[in-house]
């Protein structure tokens, strides 16, 4: 990443949302990771391979629309809007954090994970070696 590409996501601001735009969300500046996941909640709740996600401070976060909660784990909560069923974000609930979907910005090319968690259940055509891969969770 170039330097002036550098500066300009300190300072960016990134919109998300549903795909009904029921649900909307905003990001502002560089998200603390960026992560891919292949635990089976993941994979069941995106219907997918993994699912991807940028990290960011829940201060740098805001947000308008309806939504709906599952309680996946003791500490994780799904979010999702309750008409399309698009996902909205993930958080664990001990952490000041807020998992954003990649799939769900409105731009594309943002991105690109640091690390890969759960790749014990990761598809097997998928190339690895690409970044860090955790077994199960990586450290915090």
């Amino acid at each position: 990443m170039n330097v002036q590409k550098r500066d300009e996501m300190t300072s960016a601001v990134h919109e998300d949302g549903c795909a009904c735009g029921v649900f909307r969300f905003r990001a502002t500046g560089k998200p603390k990771r960026v992560g891919m996941c292949h635990c089976m909640t993941c994979r069941q709740v995106h219907g997918s391979a993994f699912g991807a996600y940028a990290i960011y401070p829940r201060g740098d976060v805001t947000m308008s629309g309806r939504l709906s909660t599952w309680h996946s784990s003791e500490e994780g909560r799904r979010h999702f809007c309750p008409v399309c069923g698009s996902v909205a974000y993930m958080e664990f609930v001990s952490r000041d954090e807020i998992d954003l979907p990649i799939g769900a910005f409105d731009e594309t090319d943002l991105f690109e994970p640091d690390y890969e968690l759960w790749c014990r259940h990761r598809e097997p055509w998928l190339p690895r070696g690409a970044r860090p891969e955790y077994d199960e969770e990586r450290p915090h």
